[in-house]
C-alpha cells in the first residue's frame, strides 16, 4: 500500500514495519538474524516489524544490515526540486532584471 499525506502516524509505521519484515524474509532472514546483523536487540526488530516507535538510529542499523542505505537517500533527498520554489526564484529574476533595465532606460527629452 502505497503511503501518504493523509495517513495517521500510526498507520505509516505499520506499513513501513510490514515492508521491514517483507524485505526480511526476502532475503531468507530470521528476526534474529536481522537483529543480530543490526547490533539491535530481537524485540527491537519485532517493534518495528509491528508498527509500533522506533528510533532513528535502529531504523539506520536495520537498513544497513540489509545493504539498504542508498534507500536512506530517497527519505530526505540531498537537492530538493520545488516547482513553487523555482517559480518564485525566476520571477525574482525577471523582475531584477526589469529593474536594471528600467534603471538604464531614458527618454528621448531628457536634459543631459
Amino acid at each position: 500500500m502505497p503511503i501518504s499525506d493523509l495517513q495517521p502516524t500510526q498507520e505509516i509505521l505499520l506499513e513501513l514495519g510490514r515492508r521491514l519484515a517483507m524485505v526480511r524474509k526476502q532475503k531468507g532472514l530470521l528476526q534474529s538474524d536481522l537483529a543480530e546483523a543490526s547490533g539491535i536487540g530481537v524485540a527491537t526488530l519485532g517493534r518495528m516489524e509491528s508498527g509500533r516507535d522506533s528510533q532513528m538510529e535502529t531504523w539506520l542499523k536495520v537498513l544497513r544490515a540489509l545493504d539498504m542505505t542508498a534507500s536512506i537517500d530517497l527519505l530526505l533527498p540531498e537537492t530538493f526540486r520545488s516547482p513553487i520554489a523555482d517559480a518564485k526564484t525566476t520571477k525574482n529574476k525577471l523582475s531584477k532584471q526589469q529593474i536594471q533595465k528600467d534603471a538604464g532606460f531614458r527618454w528621448g527629452d531628457d536634459a543631459r
